[in-house]
């Protein structure tokens, strides 16, 4: 099989080595072929299967290509001429199109820009048939069009084991690097390069599992849910026999992965090496990744207890404190909901009488040191900037990057029945995290998407008569605890003996490869684990030397929603939104979750909230005594009370949802900043709202508010218009203000978008209005805010929630190029003040007034003076270049990269917020 991938900012590790000629590291990633840019092919429209309830009206699309494994000839020719295997990139073109081919767009457009996910091929686009391994109970068909594998199975062991074979065929490589990453030997296994190294740390850090941890999470999940969960440990056993039995005909018929080659691990002349099989423990540290990543809200306790005591300082104790919740936004009146009945559902809420909080006396907080005994190049200067941000990453609440869903019921639809656009947004790799497939046997019916290593389930998609899909929801499941030193500082009181702390460690080396030139290095990974989770600071309460832990309620968990994604595959299980929501109870980690059929849609938020004693504060850390622990927690299980299902945001048939991370329900608080009056979701709902407002909403309607929010800029559709109010409230006489002024209101009007003046233009309309919004948004915050807050507190608060995340930016987990953006920002605080400083009605509105001192005429002359100096800053400095972009190319700056996991590269795509798999839906009948 041909596969192929493409380059990363997570992993910039996998980048062309040193050692290939020159001409290779420097192959373009620029380079558009014009046929690569053409829409999906148009395959006939196959009779329906029997089985297929979605009359042709189901999509998806999945950049930038079905087929992620290359072999080390491919890999060289794309790195050398930019020649794609077959399938690699066949979906980054109909993707990137439908930026400016969502005006002119109607439902039988539709699938210019999608694939179509019905089940089935037909019979005259039928691409390939194999029987894996010679199995007679299973049949992998692969299409013309996209190259998916649609497996089909007569035994239930058929059917996972050719899971099993065709994720290896597509992702071989990409599930070996994600297994060594959940066990923190990225940089052993793939070489060195500083962006390894931050990575390998970002994850050990909050899951330093040993091998027997990964086993007994195993041992638990299966024990725990009876004839499901024996079927979960038969299904994986079949799909990792899958797995092995590619590699195992990959390694004899010499087509495996090149990069095994360049990485060292294989030799490209005698085929002399191994490429390790896969064993179970490898599928709960890729678990570990993925839940990290995208599905474990909480965090940041020890960040918010120093701006607390930041604000304190500034204020005073009852002022500080007011400021600060009103800067944390925790239940904010003006915030844009999912669950928008009015229904409330309390999780997180401040208590009125606060116990058990150990706030760190000021000055005192240190970060622990993961990393010890470093040499050569793991004790650089890059290794070092890595691993500082790597450790701001993990001890963050802001989770970023996540996802969007738009759904809308059939009340409000013209055919009746509901239609949903929904879809992950999980950043840009090549190849991609995740692969689609269709799986089709014994009590599994599903077509959509999986993570690779971790698709004997489809994980967002279609079944039979009904789809389903996911956001990030971010409410808190992790806490941290203040455990007082004993002995020295590697003891602890627990419920008063002073107890030793375990310690786990990785040691990691590398030397240079083909892949990877870093010159050699190494270092040891070194974690101190309590009870109450792995140590993450160290300070003194009080004047007494304690440890912060972080305690995350799925940490030793990271197995347990197997058998939420088996129910959701099982068409005998899910028949209803009842059932539904029953099935994605079972899922452990935070997120939200979308259904629709024929008739009906369904929300339900998911994961295990911890029930915490009444008094307790989420927002900071609490003494790690009895009294303050989670109701009937278990250390050695890490089990506790969890908040019940009733107890989770949830709906039937609302007349819409709409979801971008924003906040779920009234009273339901996330960990994370920023849920206030100006948030991306209200991209979303504004525009939905009015098509439900209107009536007769359709699939290609839905799509054009998705695409429209996705490139507008938040900053200009929500607040550029109040500051502009601000500084036309007296005629502007400074030349150059007032030419800006013009400019931005021009572009204004035009919408705010950041789009092409036409299609690959690679030129934005009113491009010039939007590099003096670039420019002038951080200045202006600081001018607005600093002065009031104060240096020291405004620093603290910006730790807590950045104050933008504009396209170009490098932001997040993937830094630049990554498309997601306008998750965190100060958007909202600029909103409220500066609304406040118009004397409009402000609900939940900040505790002071912050620009100008709350006069008009001072604020409009900080906004006027901020805008002078942007208006005047370059492009070339606000863009400033990167290994892709020269300085000064906005269009570059904001362009989306497939970042390489391996040896593939794929062009760059002009700038879309949206996710990264996606469905479009309307069912039209029902089992």
């Amino acid at each position: 099989m041909q596969r192929r991938t493409r380059h990363h900012a997570l992993f910039d590790k996998l980048r062309t080595p040193r050692r290939l000629p020159g001409f290779l590291k420097a192959a373009s990633v620029c380079a558009l072929i014009a046929g690569l840019l053409s829409p999906l092919a148009q395959a006939p429209a196959a009779a329906a299967a029997s089985n297929d309830y979605c009359g042709g009206q189901c999509s998806d699309i999945l950049p930038p290509g079905e087929n992620g494994n290359a072999t080390l000839a491919q890999i060289l020719l794309n790195q050398a001429f930019g020649t794609e295997p077959s399938h690699a990139e066949d979906q980054l073109g109909p993707y990137a199109n439908l930026a400016t081919g969502a005006s002119t767009l109607t439902d039988a457009k539709i699938n210019t820009f999608f694939n179509d996910a019905s089940f089935g091929v037909a019979s005259s686009q039928v691409a390939s048939t194999e029987s894996p391994a010679g199995r007679s109970d299973v049949t992998i068909v692969r299409d013309k069009a996209t190259g998916v594998p649609h497996i089909t199975g007569t035994t239930r062991y058929g059917t996972e084991f050719g899971a099993g074979y065709a994720a290896a065929e597509d992702r071989l490589w990409l599930m070996d690097v994600f297994r060594h990453v959940g066990r923190g030997q990225l940089t052993t296994f793939a070489g060195g390069v500083a962006s390894n190294q931050g990575l390998e740390q970002e994850f050990y850090r909050n899951a330093p599992y040993t091998e027997a941890d990964l086993q007994a999470q195993i041992d638990n999940a299966v024990a725990n849910n009876g004839t499901r969960g024996q079927q979960a440990l038969d299904d994986a056993n079949a799909y990792l026999a899958g797995i092995n039995a590619y590699i195992d005909a990959s390694d004899s018929g010499r087509y495996f992965p090149g990069e095994y080659v360049l990485t060292g691990h294989k030799d490209s002349i005698t085929n002399a090496g191994t490429i390790d099989h896969f064993k179970i423990t490898d599928l709960v540290a890729l678990a570990s990744v993925i839940g990290t990543l995208f599905g474990s809200g909480g965090g940041g306790e020890v960040n918010n207890a120093i701006s607390l005591l930041a604000a304190q300082e500034q204020y005073g104790v009852t002022e500080g404190t007011k400021v600060w919740e009103s800067f944390r936004e925790r239940n904010d009146p003006e915030a844009v909901l999912t669950v928008h009945n009015g229904e409330s559902f309390p999780y997180g809420t401040k208590p009125s009488d606060p116990q058990g909080e150990a706030l760190p006396d000021a000055g005192s907080v240190t970060t622990e040191p993961l990393v010890y005994d470093a040499t050569g190049t793991g004790a650089d200067q890059s290794a070092s900037a890595a691993s500082a941000t790597a450790t701001a990453t993990a001890l963050s609440s802001a989770k970023r990057g996540m996802s969007n869903a738009l759904v809308v019921s059939g009340k409000y639809t013209a055919s009746g029945h509901p239609i949903a656009v929904f879809g992950p947004q999980t950043g840009y790799f090549a190849p991609q995290l995740l692969m689609l497939q269709e799986i089709q046997g014994p009590g599994i019916s599903a077509r959509g998407a999986s993570f690779a290593g971790l698709s004997m389930y489809v994980e967002l998609g279609r079944g039979q008569d009904y789809s389903w899909s996911a956001t990030t929801s971010g409410q808190d499941i992790i806490d941290s605890y203040a455990v007082e030193l004993c002995t020295d500082d590697y003891h602890y009181l627990y419920h008063g003996t002073c107890t030793a702390m375990d310690k786990v460690e990785q040691k990691n080396s590398w030397t240079p490869t083909t892949a990877d030139g870093t010159a050699a290095g190494s270092y040891t990974m070194r974690v101190w684990k309590t009870k109450y989770g792995p140590v993450e600071y160290r300070a003194t309460v009080g004047g007494k030397k304690v440890a912060y832990t972080t305690l995350r309620s799925s940490y030793m968990h990271e197995a347990d929603s197997i058998i939420g994604f088996q129910m959701l595959n099982d068409p005998s299980f899910v028949n209803s939104p009842q059932t539904f929501q029953s099935a994605v109870q079972h899922i452990n980690y935070t997120f939200n979750w979308f259904y629709a059929d024929s008739s009906h849609t369904a929300y339900y938020n998911s994961g295990n909230n911890p029930v915490r004693p009444s008094g307790v504060d989420p927002e900071f850390p609490v003494w790690g005594q009895a009294a303050y622990e989670w109701q009937n927690w278990d250390p050695t299980t890490n089990t506790a009370d969890y908040t019940p299902a009733s107890a989770h945001p949830q709906s039937i048939d609302q007349d819409y949802y709409i979801s971008w991370n924003n906040k779920q329900a009234l009273d339901y608080t996330t960990a994370s900043w920023g849920d206030g009056s100006v948030h991306r979701g209200n991209l979303l709902n504004d525009r939905v709202k009015k098509l439900v407002a209107a009536g007769g909403v359709t699939r290609s309607a839905l799509v054009k508010a998705m695409s429209d929010a996705s490139l507008t800029d938040l900053r200009a559709e929500d607040v550029l218009p109040n500051l502009l109010k601000v500084i036309n409230s007296s005629t502007v006489t400074d030349s150059t203000a007032a030419a800006a002024v013009t400019k931005l209101q021009t572009w204004l009007t035009a919408g705010g978008k950041r789009t092409e003046t036409s299609a690959g233009s690679k030129t934005y309309a009113n491009s010039d209005a939007i590099r003096i919004l670039d420019a002038w948004w951080p200045l202006l915050v600081k001018a607005e805010f600093q002065p009031g807050l104060g240096s020291d507190l405004y620093t603290a608060m910006t730790a807590n929630l950045p104050i933008d995340e504009a396209p170009w930016a490098a932001h997040g987990p993937t830094g630049s190029h990554a498309g997601s953006s306008y998750q965190y920002g100060w958007w909202s605080y600029v909103d409220k003040d500066i609304r406040s400083v118009l004397g409009q009605t402000v609900s939940g509105p900040l505790a002071e007034q912050y620009c100008g001192g709350g006069s008009l005429s001072s604020c409009r002359s900080i906004l006027i003076s901020t805008l002078d100096t942007a208006a005047g800053t370059s492009a070339s400095t606000v863009y400033p270049g990167d290994s892709l972009c020269s300085a000064g190319n906005q269009w570059c700056a904001d362009s989306i990269v497939q970042r390489t996991l391996g040896g593939i590269k794929h062009y760059n795509i002009s700038w879309q917020n949206r996710p990264t798999f996606q469905q479009v839906v309307e069912f039209t009948s029902h089992r």
